[in-house]
């Protein structure tokens, strides 16, 4: 049996039975099957759903913060717990990288260019898979880019009206601080041309 069988799906994200491509090593067990990882994630859910920046600031390591990677060979913008608290709200125009198809210089603030993003994933319909990425079609090779950190991918399939092309997934990196287990890295997948 592979993690993505092992686990009860948490309310408005659905399991899926079969196993994917990865990157990573296996699973490991202990991490895949403890329900505090799933109820991490389904915070996070609930604080983008909400635009709750104490919620999601609580979630954010006290010792080194969050980094969010929205382009895949992009740029890693790292919150601190107090950045993280103002997300929601704030204008700060990051760099996030040079777009895939266009090449030009992805710019904006995190309620611009991330919360939309987080928020298609983070859908009824959204797939989450332990210590693998599952990703829709690519022209990449999908990596998992914190070696020996923990993490889920939360994937959204696409729609039919684009042939699932609009696929997205969101890699969900995590790590303890003092016993604690807290919202290390936000990396970004999709299509790209």
């Amino acid at each position: 049996m592979t993690p993505a069988e092992t686990f009860t799906p948490i309310p408005a994200l659905t399991a899926i039975p079969t196993p994917t491509a990865t990157s990573a090593p296996p699973a490991a067990p202990a991490f895949c099957n403890d329900p505090r990882p799933r109820e991490l994630i389904q915070s996070l859910q609930t604080a983008v759903q909400t635009k709750d920046g104490a919620l999601l600031a609580s979630l954010v390591p006290p010792t080194s913060g969050m980094d969010v990677t929205y382009i895949r060979n992009g740029n890693i913008v790292n919150y601190d717990v107090e950045h993280a608290r103002f997300v929601f709200e704030t204008t700060f125009q990051a760099e996030w990288g040079l777009g895939a198809g266009s090449g030009l210089p992805v710019k904006g603030s995190f309620q611009e260019i991330i919360l939309p993003s987080l928020q298609q994933v983070f859908t009824p319909g959204a797939v989450l898979t332990c210590k693998e990425l599952k990703t829709g079609g690519v022209t990449y090779v999908p990596e998992w880019t914190y070696p020996g950190m923990d993490y889920y991918s939360v994937h959204f399939p696409g729609t039919e009206q684009y042939g699932g092309l609009d696929w997205q997934t969101w890699a969900v990196g995590m790590e303890r601080v003092d016993g604690k287990l807290y919202l290390a890295a936000l990396v970004h997948f999709e299509w790209e041309p």
